[in-house]
């Protein structure tokens, strides 16, 4: 079997979330291949090392997480999609490593979150409460990304699966609850009613062909 490997560059820890995202979308289109990922986060670098810049950043994890293909993620937050997406663009121009080297953008509307907000069952298992009766109330999966603060739907959800109290939430680590979401979910196909979606997995098939994997 072929082995892909890959590496998302995050913008944050909690993208991690978006593995299981990219992992689902390349089993979709290339169901032959294993493919190991991993996710960089320049946060994490000493001070002194840290790269800055977007660009800085892309050179370093291409250096120091050898892969096939990389993911740069960036949340669209309150800009037009098309305003980050030429933001990545622009930095990978000047990293010279990364000339005819497969880069894909992941720009969620308005970030990440919104991406978690349409699997109850997964929800559920995240808060540690499968079994939970309290009722919850998802977004529309469609208005996903006109929500003006996506993570914070999240949390609530978490907490009303949680079934606690406002004093005993506080004491919850929702943040680390957040992130396991995409693990509990095995289909992400619902999310090909959004457009930000749709123009991930068009990137991912267009690099597929072009790379002739």
């Amino acid at each position: 079997m072929k082995e892909l490997r890959y590496t998302l560059l995050c913008d944050g820890v909690s993208d991690q979330a978006l593995l299981p995202v990219l992992r689902w979308l390349l089993i979709q289109h290339l169901p032959e291949y294993a493919f190991a990922g991993r996710w960089f986060d320049p946060r994490l670098v000493p001070d002194r090392q840290r790269p800055r810049g977007l660009a800085e950043r892309m050179r370093f994890c291409m250096n120091d997480f050898p892969c096939e293909l990389m993911f740069v993620h960036r949340d669209a937050e309150r800009e037009p999609r098309e305003i980050r997406i030429a933001e990545i663009h622009r930095a990978r121009a000047e990293v010279r490593e990364l000339e005819n080297f497969p880069v894909i953008c992941v720009v969620p509307v308005r970030m990440q979150e919104a991406w978690l907000l349409f699997d109850e069952v997964a929800i559920r298992q995240a808060a540690g409460n499968p079994n939970g009766r309290m009722t919850l109330q998802l977004p529309r999966l469609r208005t996903v990304e006109s929500l003006p603060d996506p993570k914070e739907n999240l949390y609530a959800l978490l907490r009303e699966a949680k079934s606690l109290n406002r004093r005993r939430q506080r004491g919850e680590h929702i943040s680390h609850d957040a992130q396991r979401v995409a693990e509990f979910i095995e289909d992400f196909s619902p999310l090909r009613v959004l457009p930000a979606f749709q123009a991930l997995e068009t990137e991912i098939v267009d690099i597929i062909n072009s790379q002739g994997w």
